[in-house]
């Protein structure tokens, strides 16, 4: 069964709803909030990655996001920290958190690979070109699912010869990030692809700019959440071992309807009402 990874922003500037849980108390009670509408993990950031984002330093980080997951952890709850910085990783690792989420893969920060292999946590390795603010400047490809398995392939290569256990590495083929509108929807439509590089997938689409696309122009960003559910759902039956994303509870409902559909077993006739038809004989 794919997991749900709910998202909790402790920034004043994530795209879909920055400031909301900036405070620490407001972050933690909406972190057992996404708990309890299903979430199987929970990422803490405390700093946002979208596009033409502005870096905070780690020590302004930390401040945001550590009181949350010392708390959150003490609680029982399964977290991962969605950072670029080794120092913010290590201290989260300390408070709580079994999980790393780095956007970059471990390329922004020279130090990232050796906190994982001492910490021992779980690696998530996205695709990555470059900073927010660089980023939708990259967004050429050739071929866009062969280049980012390449590129993935390529961290893990990385990360295993600085002594991170292959087993411990998640993948991500970054959806958002240097891409376009076009490639995002390859990607999802070749996630089954990315089994064959055999380690976990999680995919992350939540209320991203290219879900726009299938809405009406001027779409309140929470309007994504539908089409995120069914790019979950998508994920899901293409063996994906979670899905990032802020509806939780619109999440949970989708993969329930996957999963009640799966167990089911179809009737072994077309029968109705004790007859039977044939799809020729209906008028229309």
């Amino acid at each position: 069964m794919t997991l749900i990874m709910g998202v909790l922003n402790v920034t004043p500037d994530s795209f879909s709803d920055g400031g909301r849980w900036a405070a620490t108390d407001a972050a933690i009670e909406h972190g057992l909030l996404l708990r309890a509408q299903g979430a199987d993990l929970i990422d803490v950031g405390g700093e946002s990655t979208r596009p033409g984002a502005t870096r905070v330093t780690p020590a302004e980080e930390q401040n945001r996001v550590i009181p949350v997951v010392t708390e959150l952890a003490r609680q029982g709850l399964r977290l991962s920290i969605d950072t670029l910085n080794a120092s913010t990783a290590r201290a989260a690792a300390k408070a709580g958190a079994s999980i790393i989420n780095d956007v970059s893969g471990g390329l922004a920060d020279p130090d990232m690979a050796a906190v994982v292999a001492d910490t021992g946590l779980n690696f998530v390795a996205m695709h990555w070109r470059a900073h927010a603010q660089q980023m939708d400047a990259l967004t050429e490809y050739d071929d866009v699912v062969t280049e980012v398995m390449v590129a993935l392939t390529a961290r893990v290569d990385a990360l295993t010869a600085a002594g991170v256990a292959r087993e411990r590495i998640v993948l991500d083929p970054g959806l958002g990030f240097s891409k376009k509108t076009e490639h995002n929807w390859q990607l999802i439509n070749r996630l089954d692809a990315f089994a064959s590089l055999g380690l976990p997938i999680l995919v992350g689409a939540s209320r991203k700019r290219f879900l726009a696309a299938v809405l009406p122009d001027g779409a309140p960003v929470q309007d994504r959440d539908l089409p995120t559910a069914v790019v979950s759902v998508l994920a899901a039956q293409a063996g994906a071992w979670a899905v990032r994303v802020h509806d939780v509870a619109g999440t949970r409902a989708a993969l329930n309807v996957l999963s009640s559909a799966r167990q089911s077993t179809p009737p072994a006739t077309n029968e109705l009402s004790g007859g039977s038809f044939e799809s020729d004989t209906m008028e229309p």
